[in-house]
């Protein structure tokens, strides 16, 4: 998960809120219905607060004043947020946010004061919306439409499914023969980024294995 913790942003709320009552003489303390409202305590008297727009009060700790990312903070009943602030790419004026083009689902936004800034997810992975930070394709529950692979300077881009090694497990970064060279080979970073190997002098790459070897020990050489 991307963990982002957002210290306080002067944005203020001023004003009496008559149903609300410090629990504590000193601290900070949520608002019961709002989740990007809270309130500070101070000898029993509170000053009312709001967190920057995208953003809700951590109130895990009442001795800290901070806030978050919705993805990082269990709000429970506080369901009710300010009016958003939206500008081109931010629905909000921070946090993180899917691609304004939809059929760019390996990239997304980090918003901060309304401006957004464009990030990639690693190889193979795609932006989770309720997680806010980037998953597996399976396991995001997003549909997807960008299936377009990258490819090398040669034309080889990683195959489609998984790779099970000699064990019988599914490798990670599996590995394949280059078809015209025995001393070199194909990387698939996270199964899906490719790139080139090569093997050290005086072995080959043996496709049984998923290694370089001894050419003694490669069948057919």
């Amino acid at each position: 998960m991307i963990r982002t913790v957002f210290l306080l942003v002067p944005i203020f709320v001023f004003g009496v809120n008559a149903q609300f009552k410090c629990p504590q003489r000193t601290g900070y303390f949520p608002d019961p219905v709002q989740c990007d409202l809270y309130y500070e305590c101070s000898r029993g008297q509170f000053e009312q607060k709001l967190c920057p727009d995208g953003l809700v009060f951590d109130d895990s700790d009442p001795n800290h004043e901070r806030c978050d990312i919705p993805a990082n903070v269990e709000c429970g009943d506080r369901t009710e947020l300010q009016e958003p602030k939206p500008s081109k790419g931010c629905p909000r004026a921070n946090g993180f946010y899917r691609h304004d083009d939809p059929q760019v689902c390996d990239k997304f936004f980090n918003c901060v004061d309304g401006k957004p800034i464009e990030l990639p997810c690693p190889p193979g992975l795609i932006y989770d919306d309720v997680a806010s930070t980037c998953a597996w394709p399976e396991s995001s529950g997003r549909q997807c439409t960008n299936s377009k692979r990258d490819s090398l300077d040669d034309g080889f881009s990683c195959p489609e499914g998984n790779v099970q090694g000699p064990d019988g497990r599914t490798l990670p970064h599996p590995t394949f023969a280059h078809p015209e060279d025995c001393d070199k080979f194909y990387i698939c970073r996270n199964g899906v980024q490719p790139q080139k190997g090569y093997c050290a002098n005086k072995t080959v790459y043996n496709e049984e294995s998923f290694r370089c070897d001894d050419p003694a020990n490669v069948p057919g050489w």
